[in-house]
């Protein structure tokens, strides 16, 4: 079972797996962190999916082309 999630889905489990990690580093330093805990598992988990579709997880393009055409009236 483990081998077969590694095999078809081996970013997820690292992203999720550093997350856990991190988030267990936050969740010591206090009680409120908790919701940045589940924030970075969230996040781990976004860009392993990402990693696992071989799709860019910084939206670098999208943003620059959004802001260009948003300022575009000041040209």
């Amino acid at each position: 079972m483990w081998n077969e999630l590694w095999a078809s889905h081996r970013g997820k489990v690292i992203g999720v797996a550093a997350g856990i990690f991190f988030g267990f580093i936050y969740l010591f330093f206090g009680f409120w962190d908790m919701l940045i805990f589940g924030f970075i598992v969230f996040l781990g988990l976004y860009i392993g999916n990402k990693l696992d579709r071989k799709e860019s997880f910084a939206m670098l393009e999208d943003i620059w082309r959004y802001l260009t055409q948003k300022w575009r009236m000041f040209r």
